[in-house]
C-alpha cells in the first residue's frame, strides 16, 4: 500500500485524504466519525477484521480534534492528531483517511456552512459502500449525536441503499433503538490490534484511560453473549 502525506501543507486544506482507491467497490466499507479515535473505540476490532478479510476501509473524520489540547497552537495539535490517525489507519489495514475541518461543539452550524451533506453524498456515490458505520443517536457526546444526524439525514435524502450501523462510545449500552437488528462481530483475533491502535493515540491518554474500562467490559460482555472471547455489536439502523 502506498500513502502520500504532506505534513507541512495539510493544515490549510479543509479536506485531506491519504491513502489509495480501490476499483472493487463490492468490498468498500465507510466509517463516518467525529474525532480521530472514535472509529477505533467504536469499531476498531471489526474494522481490523474486515481489512484482514480483504475489505477496503475508508475513514472520514469530521474534525481535527485540536480542542483536546487548547494550550497548544492549532497547527501543532492538528499535526499531532492527523499523524496519529495516519499511523492507526496503517495499523488496522485501512485504505485511507479524510478530514473535514468542522469545529468541535459547532458541528450542525459548520456542516451547513461547509455543505458537508453534499460531500457525504459525493463520497457515498463514489465509493458505493456495502456497509456504513457511524455514531449512535443516543451517544451523550454532542459531536457524536450531531454526527449521527448529519450522516443519516444525508443518507436518507439521497436514496442510496446499503446497511448502516451505529456504534457506542460514551454510552455503555444502547438506550434508544434497542429493538433494531444487531450485527455481532467476533473480534477475538483483532482485539489486540484494536488496543494497539488505541495506544497509538498518545495525545489522547486521558480519553484512553477514561474509556478503557468500558472498552474492555463491553468487548468481554458481548463476547460472552456470543460464545467468543471478545466481540463488538452494532445496531442496524438502515
Amino acid at each position: 500500500m502506498s500513502y502520500q502525506f504532506q505534513t507541512e501543507s495539510y493544515i490549510n486544506i479543509p479536506l485531506l485524504f491519504c491513502g489509495m482507491n480501490s476499483d472493487n467497490t463490492d468490498n468498500n466499507i465507510i466509517v463516518f466519525c467525529a474525532h480521530s479515535d472514535d472509529q477505533i473505540f467504536g469499531a476498531g476490532g471489526t474494522l481490523a477484521k474486515y481489512a484482514k478479510e480483504g475489505k477496503n476501509i475508508y475513514t472520514y473524520i469530521f474534525s481535527f480534534g485540536e480542542f483536546s489540547h487548547p494550550w497548544l497552537k492549532r497547527n501543532v495539535s492538528v499535526k499531532m492528531r492527523v499523524k496519529e490517525s495516519y499511523d492507526v489507519d496503517r495499523l488496522i489495514g485501512g485504505k485511507g483517511i479524510r478530514f473535514f475541518d468542522l469545529k468541535e461543539g459547532t458541528f450542525p452550524e459548520d456542516a451547513k456552512r461547509l455543505k458537508i451533506n453534499k460531500e457525504i453524498e459525493k463520497i457515498i456515490r463514489q465509493k458505493k459502500p456495502v456497509k456504513i458505520f457511524t455514531h449512535a443517536v443516543d451517544d451523550p457526546h454532542p459531536d457524536h449525536s450531531a454526527m449521527h444526524r448529519i450522516v443519516l439525514d444525508t443518507f436518507d435524502k439521497m436514496g442510496y441503499k446499503c446497511d448502516v450501523y451505529t456504534f457506542d462510545i460514551w454510552n455503555w449500552f444502547a438506550v434508544k433503538d434497542r429493538h433494531l437488528p444487531k450485527l455481532w462481530v467476533d473480534i477475538s483475533s483483532t482485539f489486540k490490534t484494536k488496543m494497539a491502535a488505541l495506544r497509538t493515540f498518545k495525545s489522547q491518554k486521558a480519553a484512553f484511560m477514561t474509556l478503557l474500562p468500558s472498552t474492555y467490559a463491553k468487548a468481554i460482555i458481548y463476547g460472552l453473549r456470543n460464545g467468543v472471547k471478545f466481540a463488538e455489536v452494532f445496531r442496524k439502523i438502515r
